[in-house]
């Protein structure tokens, strides 16, 4: 019996296959890989015409924590990489603090292109976008999502709440029920220092939560 006709065999009787980890290792490369570059050519919400680059996302493709803001700024356009400049310099000293390296986390937004003007993103732009951001979300399989500001954590709750209403629970994401903490994004806290107190107990209760599952 060849391999191809066994592996039918086996998933018509409900038996889950062993696949070698080198194996799973350069599937999920190569996803990862044809991902970027469909968002790269990416043209349905007319952003490339004044797009500079798409900003796909850094950071560990195993990642337990999940970082998602609301879209490219300019720093953020011009060199392809999310929360760059002050704004993403602050980010890094917030999960440093709380014991993560910028490398120990996946970074990404709601949009992949940067709105004109830094406005916030349309309907559109962000019904468009998610697909993308929803493959990425499983490619990495986090324990927790931290959403970063009202548009982030608005989008993907699809609610319309103030983060202040938001912010100190666990909110499940997806059919995955992914755990979901929100808090403050870096830009809003360089303009109102005084939050920053705040932000620091959703790191902490957003690091709780990871380590303990939706208890928190």
């Amino acid at each position: 019996m060849n391999n191809s006709l066994r592996n039918e065999y086996l998933k018509a009787m409900g038996v889950q296959q062993w696949v070698a980890r080198d194996a799973v290792a350069a599937l999920d490369s190569r996803a990862w890989t044809e991902l970027e570059k469909q968002v790269s050519g990416c043209t349905l919400c007319g952003l490339q015409e004044s797009r500079t680059r798409t900003v796909f996302g850094v950071g560990n493709h195993d990642a337990d924590w999940l970082v998602i803001g609301e879209a490219p700024g300019a720093d953020e356009d011009r060199q392809g990489e999310p929360f760059v400049g002050r704004a993403g310099q602050l980010l890094t000293e917030m999960l440093f603090a709380i014991g993560l390296q910028r490398d120990d986390v996946f970074i990404c937004n709601i949009l992949k292109c940067r709105p004109p003007g830094n406005r916030n993103p349309s309907t559109e732009e962000v019904s468009h976008c998610h697909p993308y951001l929803q493959r990425q979300i499983e490619l990495i399989r986090p324990r927790l999502i931290l959403a970063v500001g009202g548009v982030a954590a608005n989008s993907l709750l699809d609610m319309n709440e103030k983060v202040g209403s938001l912010r100190g629970k666990v909110h499940n994401y997806g059919v995955q029920e992914i755990p979901l903490v929100v808090t403050y994004h870096p830009a809003y806290l360089l303009r109102s220092p005084q939050e920053k107190r705040k932000a620091w107990d959703d790191l902490q209760f957003a690091r709780s939560v990871c380590a303990n599952g939706n208890a928190g």
